[in-house]
């Protein structure tokens, strides 16, 4: 065997957390999308490029989203898309082979877990609890996705989780929004947040791109005023 045909080691634990503090760094905002019509894929991720969202979380909650990765890693290189609501591993493997540059789900299993251990592609896996942090954490995870970011105790629980789990960073999701959105950034255990406030439904399918764009500047200038 050549060294050209040996396999090539796999990207380690560290390393995977470094992609996505690297990813979360840049984006600040995930905005969780979720595509109902093939032909807003792309006026949809220009108007949150626009307004400086250009790392964008595409969902599987609709039968567009593998589409819409594949289409944005094409058509929109210059941004960086990730998989959202992957729910098992066969969900793992088609979003790696659709060109998925992360990969988030809401919740945890063991399979998905050593499926984020076996791939190349930086796995952002979901917690509520600290039982489920042990986990992950069992396997080399170190940062994870808080979801529902506010059902489950907010900024109170992201504080509280750093005491055990100093070394953890988290992503809340699930109901971050222009009001809270600055106390969760202010927490040094927060690389980044979730959100779709940007991504008013009626406004994707009136097509009012602008409007997007503008929410999405508004959002970026909270985080900069923090």
């Amino acid at each position: 065997m050549t060294t050209l045909e040996r396999p090539q080691p796999k990207l380690s634990m560290a390393a995977k957390a470094a992609r996505i503090d690297a990813i979360c760094e840049q984006a600040r905002i995930l905005p969780v999308i979720t595509i109902a019509r093939e032909e807003d894929i792309l006026p949809l991720a220009d108007a949150l490029a626009a307004g400086g969202i250009r790392t964008l979380e595409v969902t599987l909650r609709s039968q567009h989203g593998l589409k819409a990765i594949q289409v944005l890693r094409e058509q929109r290189p210059e941004l960086c898309v990730g998989a959202g609501t992957v729910l098992d591993r066969s969900m793992f493997a088609a979003v790696e082979a659709a060109g998925a540059q992360f990969v988030v789900t809401p919740g945890i299993t063991q399979d998905i877990l050593k499926a984020g251990v076996d791939s190349e592609i930086p796995l952002l896996p979901g917690i509520s609890t600290p039982s489920e942090i042990m986990m992950g954490y069992a396997l080399g995870y170190r940062r994870f996705k808080l979801f529902p970011a506010e059902i489950s105790g907010g900024v109170a629980a992201i504080k509280a989780f750093g005491g055990p789990f100093g070394d953890i960073r988290f992503c809340p999701t699930g109901g971050v929004n222009p009001a809270n959105v600055r106390n969760y950034m202010a927490l040094s255990n927060v690389m980044c947040v979730g959100g779709t406030w940007m991504l008013d439904s009626s406004w994707i399918k009136n097509g009012d791109w602008a409007r997007i764009e503008a929410c999405s500047a508004e959002a970026m200038a909270l985080l900069d005023a923090n």
